[in-house]
């Protein structure tokens, strides 16, 4: 797939750069033209005196056929382009000049024909090479992924072959300052990757054995060993790349606003131009305020307005993580007036943390965590790893458990050091027989919103430890700036207990809570809300939250590098887990409409003045043809303002990775 979209692109550029030398071969045969018409020129080039035209004026005959010559070949790919659009059964907006360059020529205005020609031609070319330049951005992603790798054999020699022929299974080695050729887990070997392409993470990540890496992403500080999971177009870099193209072909409610008039515009400009014409007392004058009109009327500003803000959002969107499906999506995004959060995984990291700890009177602390830690660490529950985790950075040495139990939902339950240790939910404790009675004394009640484990030794409690699912850093920061964008509902939902959500609803300042809610029950939220006359975007770790991500109006899937499903069940994708990106892409689908807006009714007011000014000012068709050389750059670069949006985080990227990278290079 890189290859075919590669040799695509690079026949455009070849196409594109053919048509360039053309057009200066043209502009300078129309210049020549203007050259050997001068009489000193003439006298020393040609030893004769200038000929006396009709006009009264001298004239050089060899100027006319080298004019000819030069409207010809500048002329010519606009007439066979509106030959074909008119064979096709279709309007182009080339066809307009294309009639004013032919009528031009009839009259004999050899070098007005090629003035205009050369300045549409350029116009066109500033577009096509604008539209190659957005293709090539978005290729370079692909062409991140390495063309060769390092495939390990059976024996552990290294073997060269080329990247798209990995399979799954298969191992490869990656060196500092390399690229890794395709999704896979480490084997061997820690290093900083970064991972900007795919998720827009402003600093580099750390993987080691057993985590997960991407392709197309940079490895820059150590050696790795990895084993290929995915590889060529089912990597999350292919994936990611094809959907945005697919998104760039997309098209909005205000392309089709454009299209819709496209089939009577033509013929009508046409039919001005010739009513002018028609009524001009001096005809001559007349076909030449004919040709100017049609000139004007050529409305590249209005045809580019929508698609050149559009794949320039599309890109600035991509560089950070946020993968849009399609352009409508973004243009949707600007009219949200709800969203809806799940509460594990997207407000929160979806990972235990130990917060809270109260010993039995007479027990030190250390000694609770002592017992718990030792008893829990061969236990892979979210809720030991999190135990083990604080009793490690106390730097406590533990003890080897024996006679392992783990009871599923319950607890464990192991030998340390002689003693009987129990770690779990209260009841269970009670049930087996343990003297609970410390939780009936109301110092060593359950605070809300915090998960409780007791521990047990021989019988006897020696106190509890409190978990949390912590909430993200940037979360509520990310929820005040949806607010202050005018969305009028935050909502939070999540299947667990009430005084959870509360904790994390009220630290949140969501608007409302939904708690023990089944997966089923989520849906008939997004419809209570639009009821009310909501637009609703929910936003989802895109795994348990597929059904509600789909029946939304907006579906954002987060963390979604490497998840097929979150992927293909949002509307949109962000790659990483950051919820700043959320404000950050209603204020980009706010500016791109605008400068959406702003290019259609600066191309509406150039071609309404500009056409005004051809009927009854001094416009020329050459002045015409300048006017809309310099009307399709205007839009071309207010469209170009949003690759600045999120300038800011690609910068700092940049200062960041940039010394890491040198670094093994120094080396």
């Amino acid at each position: 797939m890189a290859h075919v979209h590669q040799r695509e692109l690079e026949a455009e550029t070849s196409k594109a750069s053919g048509l360039l030398i053309g057009t200066l071969m043209g502009g300078m045969l129309v210049l020549s033209a203007f050259v050997v018409d001068l009489p000193s020129v003439a006298r020393t080039l040609y030893q004769f005196e200038l000929a006396v035209g009709p006009d009264g004026r001298t004239h050089n005959p060899y100027s006319d056929v080298i004019a000819l010559l030069g409207a010809i070949l500048l002329g010519g790919p606009l007439v066979w382009q509106a030959i074909k659009a008119l064979f096709s059964g279709s309007t182009h907006m080339e066809g307009l000049v294309a009639l004013a360059v032919v009528a031009a020529i009839a009259l004999g205005e050899y070098r007005t024909a090629g003035i205009i020609a050369f300045f549409m031609v350029i116009s066109n070319l500033i577009e096509t090479r604008t539209a190659l330049g957005a293709r090539a951005s978005i290729e370079s992603l692909l062409r991140l992924t390495p063309d060769k790798a390092h495939r390990i054999l059976p024996n552990g020699m290294e073997e060269l072959i080329d990247a798209h022929l990995l399979k799954p299974g298969e191992i490869v080695r990656v060196r500092p300052g390399d690229n890794i050729p395709a999704d896979g887990e480490v084997v061997s070997g820690e290093s900083s990757i970064n991972q900007a392409n795919i998720t827009g993470e402003s600093l580099p990540v750390d993987r080691a054995a057993g985590e997960e890496v991407f392709s197309g992403t940079s490895n820059l500080t150590g050696q790795l060993d990895i084993k290929v999971t995915k590889a060529g177009r089912d990597t999350t870099l292919g994936r990611v790349q094809q959907l945005i193209l697919d998104a760039e072909k997309t098209r909005t409610p205000l392309m089709r606003l454009v299209d819709r008039y496209a089939g009577w515009y033509t013929p009508t400009v046409i039919m001005l131009a010739g009513i002018v014409w028609f009524f001009s007392e001096d005809k001559e004058v007349g076909i030449h305020k004919a040709i100017t009109m049609l000139i004007i009327a050529c409305p590249a500003a209005l045809v580019l307005a929508t698609p050149t803000a559009m794949v320039a959002a599309l890109s600035c969107a991509a560089r950070l993580g946020i993968l849009i499906k399609n352009v409508v999506q973004l243009e949707y995004a600007r009219t949200l007036t709800a969203v809806i959060f799940d509460k594990t995984g997207t407000l929160t990291t979806g990972e235990l943390s130990l917060s809270q700890m109260k010993p039995a009177p007479g027990v030190d602390g250390a000694d609770l965590l002592f017992a718990a830690a030792s008893a829990e660490q061969m236990s892979k529950h979210p809720a030991a790893l999190a135990v083990v985790s604080v009793a490690k950075k106390a730097k406590i040495q533990l003890a080897h458990p024996e006679g392992f139990k783990e009871v599923a939902g319950r607890g464990v339950q192991a030998k340390v050091d002689g003693n009987s240790v129990m770690v779990g939910r209260a009841n269970w404790l009670q049930e087996v027989g343990a003297d609970m009675s410390l939780t009936k004394d109301p110092a060593y009640a359950e605070p809300e919103g915090v998960s409780m484990l007791y521990v047990v030794r021989d019988g006897k409690c020696l106190g509890w430890l409190g978990l949390e699912d912590c909430t993200r850093d940037e979360a509520r920061s990310a929820i005040d700036a949806l607010r202050a964008l005018n969305i009028k509902n935050l909502s939070m939902v999540t299947g667990d207990k009430w005084s959870v959500a509360h904790r994390v609803g009220e630290e949140m300042g969501c608007t409302e809570v939904q708690a023990e809610v089944l997966p089923e029950q989520k849906l008939h939220l997004v419809d209570d809300l639009r009821r009310r006359g909501h637009r609703v975007a929910v936003v989802g770790d895109g795994v348990n939250d597929a059904p509600m991500l789909a029946a939304s109006d907006l579906g954002i899937a987060m963390g979604a590098a490497g998840s097929d499903v979150a992927i293909n069940s949002a509307s949109i994708a962000l790659m990483n887990n950051d919820l700043s990106r959320l404000p950050f892409l209603i204020k980009l689908s706010k500016g791109s409409v605008r400068v959406v807006w702003q290019n259609i009714i600066f191309g509406v007011v150039f071609i309404v003045g500009m056409m005004t000014l051809a009927v009854w000012g001094p416009l020329t068709p050459v002045m015409a043809a300048m006017a809309h050389t310099v009307a399709t750059a205007v839009v071309i670069f207010n469209s170009a303002r949003l690759f600045r949006f999120g300038e800011q985080r690609t910068n700092e990227a940049a200062a960041y990775i940039t010394p890491m990278v040198a670094q093994p290079a120094a080396g």
